[in-house]
């Protein structure tokens, strides 16, 4: 059974080689489409199996990961800008305030009929915006693709006060979580887990780890 992860993103690629295994990677086809009634977490969830389960499809013999992130400030879900002004927009809101950082983790293999989801949440707290901060940021094209129209790990890291939980959950893929899922599933990780936080390969996880 190989691991396969569903994923069109470099960050999660990165991320999940830090773990030492072996996986392929097969982009999900699904569009995200927000579900009425779903809270974030809900709409996290929703995401990640349904990117998984649109892989495993044409991969039942294996086991498929798929994950997905979303920010909430108030209540409301933000998820990657449309534009450069959707991005301005998502970036004024946040400055000054607190939001949350839910990412869903879901693993499914279809010839076992096997599926799991969890999710994982950090808190964020942004600067306030100094009238040129987020247009400098903006000039960076960084935003693009990224939920809630900023990256941790890039120069998006300078927008950012300060965190509360695993720096990997705002990255989009929490290998603590990831590791307890794959040894759920008889999948066992390689590198040591703890010893991965300790070192924190990965830009700016040093900077924003208590």
């Amino acid at each position: 059974m190989q691991l396969v992860l569903a994923s069109r993103s470099p960050r999660r690629r990165e991320l999940l080689a830090l773990l030492g295994l072996s996986f392929d990677v097969c982009p999900p086809i699904y569009e995200e489409q927000p579900i009425v009634g779903l809270d974030a977490k809900g709409q996290a969830e929703h995401f990640a199996v349904e990117k998984a389960q649109s892989v495993a499809r044409i991969r039942p013999d294996d086991l498929v990961l798929g994950s997905d992130t979303v920010i909430e400030i108030d209540g409301t879900l933000l998820g990657k800008p449309a534009d450069i002004m959707d991005a301005r927009r998502m970036l004024s809101r946040l400055a000054g305030q607190v939001h949350e950082v839910h990412t869903a983790v879901a693993l499914c293999c279809r010839a076992k009929s096997a599926e799991m989801v969890e999710v994982a949440t950090a808190h964020v707290v942004m600067r306030a915006d100094d009238g040129q901060a987020i247009t400098r940021y903006l000039e960076t094209a960084e935003s693009l693709g990224k939920a809630g129209a900023y990256s941790i790990q890039g120069q998006g890291g300078a927008l950012i006060e300060r965190m509360e939980g695993d720096f990997t959950t705002v990255v989009g893929l929490p290998l603590r979580m990831v590791a307890k899922l794959l040894a759920s599933a008889g999948y066992p990780v390689p590198n040591d887990v703890q010893s991965l936080y300790h070192q924190m390969p990965y830009p700016n996880w040093a900077r924003f780890s208590p």
